[in-house]
């Protein structure tokens, strides 16, 4: 069974039109004039903003003029790309508060879940929570498909007893060789996080983000400070980089991992300066040798 777990409840009743239903005429046309305002922001046209939110110019052009109202799946799209929460695009009239205004919104959308941010689930008979498995072959499509109670009621799902029912998990697939000892291969199990800002420096997480989908890092938060999050991987052959807050869909704070190869042991200093000491012995007796030819 998929539902729709609410994570923060929104003022207005969620069902397809909710949010017209109050003022109704006054708040259709400012959600149309306010991502009118937003493309043109970005100098996008209708197509282009339609082609990137997989529907037709038509159904963009009649959001923008107010003769089409968004259900709510459509609207965490909208809000998602132009990276505005949903309460400012119907309530708010953007283009009276001016570029700062607007960038201020976008450098702080929902950091700590007061919007309405909809996490779509699986759950058994007794209404506890399934952990989905997010296949290698699903994973390319879990940018758009997270939120899609379609997508996730094909997922394989599976439950862990000494995990806690009250808290939400998926699984995640890692590839590459960023973060040893977590392997290429290796399944990655993460604690779903509502409020970003409760995210703890040098702790891994799973952050899924609109560019770069599933990644697995080590994350420093510089939420409060800069409104983005510097990405670490394990292996020092990675440089760090910088992910914008209004770029995040998901963080999920690691909790284990289900590897099918085995670690490989961790060496003490004093084991690592003793296979260098021999390396240096291997080295000068080589050197000897080759003087006496």
């Amino acid at each position: 069974m998929i539902v729709y777990k609410l994570i923060t409840i929104f003022e207005y009743a969620i069902v397809p039109n909710y949010f017209f239903d109050k003022k109704e005429e006054t708040m259709n046309n400012r959600f149309g004039k306010n991502i009118q305002y937003l493309r043109k922001r970005k100098k996008r046209s209708q197509e282009e903003v339609a082609i990137a939110l997989d529907m037709k110019r038509s159904t963009w052009s009649g959001y923008e003029s107010g003769v089409a109202r968004p259900g709510y799946e459509r609207l965490i799209e909208i809000s998602h790309y132009f990276g505005i929460s949903i309460d400012h695009l119907i309530k708010e009239d953007l283009e009276k508060m001016g570029e700062r205004g607007v960038r201020d919104l976008e450098l702080n959308v929902d950091l700590e879940g007061k919007h309405i941010r909809i996490l779509s689930t699986s759950i058994d008979r007794e209404n506890n929570d399934h952990i989905e498995l997010i296949s290698e072959k699903a994973k390319a499509g879990y940018q758009t498909g997270y939120a899609d109670p379609e997508y996730i009621s094909v997922l394989p799902t599976f439950s862990l007893p000494f995990l806690s029912k009250q808290r939400k998990y998926r699984t995640f697939p890692i590839s590459g060789d960023s973060m040893p000892p977590v392997n290429h291969g290796s399944y990655v199990t993460g604690e779903y996080v509502q409020n970003w800002n409760l995210i703890k420096s040098g702790h891994p997480y799973i952050i899924v983000t609109k560019n770069e989908g599933i990644v697995f890092k080590v994350v420093e938060n510089q939420i409060e400070k800069n409104a983005l999050l510097i990405l670490s991987s394990t292996n020092p052959a990675y440089e760090p980089y910088e992910v914008k807050i209004s770029e995040l869909l998901e963080v999920w704070k690691f909790v284990n991992y289900i590897s099918p190869e085995m670690p490989s042991p961790n060496l003490s200093n004093d084991q690592i300066s003793e296979a260098l000491l021999g390396l240096q012995r291997d080295v000068n007796k080589l050197k000897n040798e080759w003087r006496k030819h």
